[in-house]
This record gives C-alpha cells, structure tokens and sequence, in this order.
C-alpha cells in the first residue's frame, strides 16, 4: 500500500507518520517539499502530485488553523482549507484513492449542552469555521470513499500548546486568569493518529466504514479545568510555580476578546465513531498526562 501524507510537518502530521509508516510505502510532504508539491495555498499543482504518486491512501493534514488570523485573511484561509481539500479529493477520485480529511468543532455554532453528532446542523460564526466546512463538502463531494474526523482543542508535545503556555507563566506570574465558559476535550495529536491509522485499515477492508466522524478524547472540561489540571500535575512531578492550582481564576470568554468568536460547546459526541471501529476513547486526562511526562 502507498500513503500519501500532505501536511506532515504540523502537530497532527508528525503524529501520522509514526502511525501510518507500518501501514506501507509513506510519501510525507508539506508546504515547502521540494520533489513534489504539497503547498495548499497553490492548490491548482496538487493534483499533479497526487497523478504523480498514485497512492492507495491520501492523508491530509495540512490546514489554516490561526483562527484569529482567518478573519483577516479569509482568501487564504478558503485556499488551504477548502479549495485546495476539494483539488486532492477529486485527484483521489481518479486514481481510486481513500482520502482522509481533518475538520472541526468549529464548524457549529457552540450552542446548547449536548454533544454534537455528525448529523447535527452546522452554523459556523468564523471564517474558519465556514472554510473548513466548505472543506468537508467538497471532500465528500469529491471524492466518494472517504474519511472526515472532526476533532477539537488539540495539542500535541512538540511545538506550542496550551499547556506549556499555563507553566511558562505559571512560573512567572501569582495569578492566572482562564477561560470557563466554553467546554471540550483536550484531544492529543497522539490519539488521532493512532485512530485514523486503524480506520484507514478497517475502511480498505470495509468500504461501507468510510463517511464522517467526530473524534475526540472521553470527557469534558473548560480551559480553567484543563489549566487546574496541567500545573496539579507539574506541582506532583516537583515543579517550582509561582502560581499553584488555586491561583486559577475562572473568567468568561468576554473577559478576552477575540476576532474570531469561539464556540462555547465544542463537545463532540464520538458514539458513532466508537461502534463503527470498535474503540474506546480514553479521557482527556490520560493524553495530557502523558504529554506532560515528556515535556516536563
């Protein structure tokens, strides 16, 4: 089997060459690759790659994830997010490819309490919102054997992330003030590349299996309770902060305006994803923690 991978050098495209590399011969490429063009913000050279490689599998990991950035750059955003998703997903359609996809909580519009389901309506209220919804469409139109995984609030330990973010000023600051009124589940870039290796094996096998899933760690908490237990952690393993779990003060999302607006529910129901690949998805807490462990 030949893999095709577009975007391996961001937080979820590390992961996946690790995970996809058992699975068979793995071409990895991003914006600035060389031999073969993996630039999303040239989408029109992309499907001369993907003729070119002819995989049995394309992963695309590549994306306009600065939401605040989006709005002022919508061009570029639609670019990398939709236009350039719809070129690789119609190239996969003609050389008989699966093509796995990444999207978002974002694609809602963060109301209400429940989970969402695959099937709920969408409603963006950001320009990355309705460009990574705009992404899935043309992928599922595009390209009939296909998977799409939203997933939300990732992180992952190589590069930036929340919660070094929360021990760097931890250590520099008495007090910190986070966000508690918007819920998800912290998701480790770990997590969706052991997933999404499975699910491609379970798809070949199983073509019916292909469709949209929503993916995410068990459980539920706000940025405040992921902040308390980030430095619970960092105090356990004997790290020096000047400010300890209790110095985390809850605000409201006013407290800290954004450009773009952020959904208050981003909690994903994965009911369905679980059934279909015979999964259990672990906590929040268990990814974190185990991040933590290699970074601290």
């Amino acid at each position: 089997m030949k893999i095709l991978l577009f975007g391996k050098g961001g937080q979820v495209g590390w992961e996946l060459q690790r995970s996809l590399a058992p699975l068979g011969e793995l071409v990895a490429l991003d914006f600035d690759s060389t031999e073969l063009h993996g630039d999303f913000s040239r989408p029109e050279a992309l499907a001369a790659t993907v003729e070119a490689v002819r995989p049995d599998v394309i992963v695309n990991a590549a994306a306009h994830t600065a939401v605040d950035k989006a709005e002022s750059e919508p061009e570029l955003a639609r670019a990398l997010n939709a236009t350039a998703p719809g070129v690789v997903a119609a190239a996969a359609q003609r050389v008989g490819a699966l093509m796995v996809h990444y999207s978002t909580d974002y694609v809602f519009d963060g109301g209400g309490e429940r989970p969402w389901r695959e099937d709920d309506a969408t409603g963006p209220l950001s320009v990355y919102g309705r460009t990574k919804l705009e992404g899935e469409q043309l992928v599922a139109a595009n390209c009939a054997r296909h998977l799409i995984f939203r997933t939300s609030w990732v992180y992952a330990a190589r590069g930036g992330n929340f919660a070094k973010t929360m021990l760097r000023l931890a250590g520099e600051r008495d007090r910190l003030t986070v966000i508690n009124d918007q819920f998800g589940a912290p998701t480790g870039a770990e997590l969706l590349a052991d997933v999404t290796a499975h699910a491609i094996r379970d798809t070949l096998r199983e073509p019916a299996k292909a469709g949209l899933y929503h993916l995410v760690a068990g459980g539920v908490t706000t940025w405040h309770g992921y902040a308390r237990f980030v430095l619970e952690q960092a105090q356990a393993a004997g790290v020096a902060l000047k400010a300890g779990p209790q110095a985390v003060e809850a605000v409201p999302t006013s407290a800290f305006p954004t450009p773009a607006t952020r959904p208050g529910n981003s909690r994903l129901d994965t009911r369905k994803l679980q059934e279909t690949f015979g999964l259990r998805l672990p906590d929040w807490q268990q990814g974190v923690a185990r991040m933590l462990r290699e970074i601290l």
